[in-house]
């Protein structure tokens, strides 16, 4: 498993609702999956209407999401903190 994550938009009525979303996943297929998923339960929109941007693995040392930081728990508590230069 892996972290992830997911820019894009969606419509919500007349506006444009603009979304990053940090996830955990197996690959970059599973996690639109669970994106297309997750976004149509919160909102009641198709999957035909989420726009999605891009689909990228992260650091998960980078993610401020509680499931991202939960999962990786072990991995960024044993790891060192991330310095200036690997976060560009």
């Amino acid at each position: 498993m892996d972290a992830y994550r997911i820019q894009g938009s969606v419509p919500m009525g007349r506006e444009v609702q603009v979304f990053s979303i940090d996830i955990v996943a197996e690959n970059n297929d599973d996690a639109t999956h669970r994106i297309y998923s997750i976004i149509g339960s919160r909102h009641k929109v198709n999957r035909r209407v989420v726009n999605i941007e891009s689909c990228k693995k992260i650091d998960p040392r980078e993610s401020k999401e509680p499931q991202v930081i939960n999962h990786f728990r072990e991995l960024i508590a044993s790891s060192e903190p991330l310095s200036v230069n690997e976060e560009e």
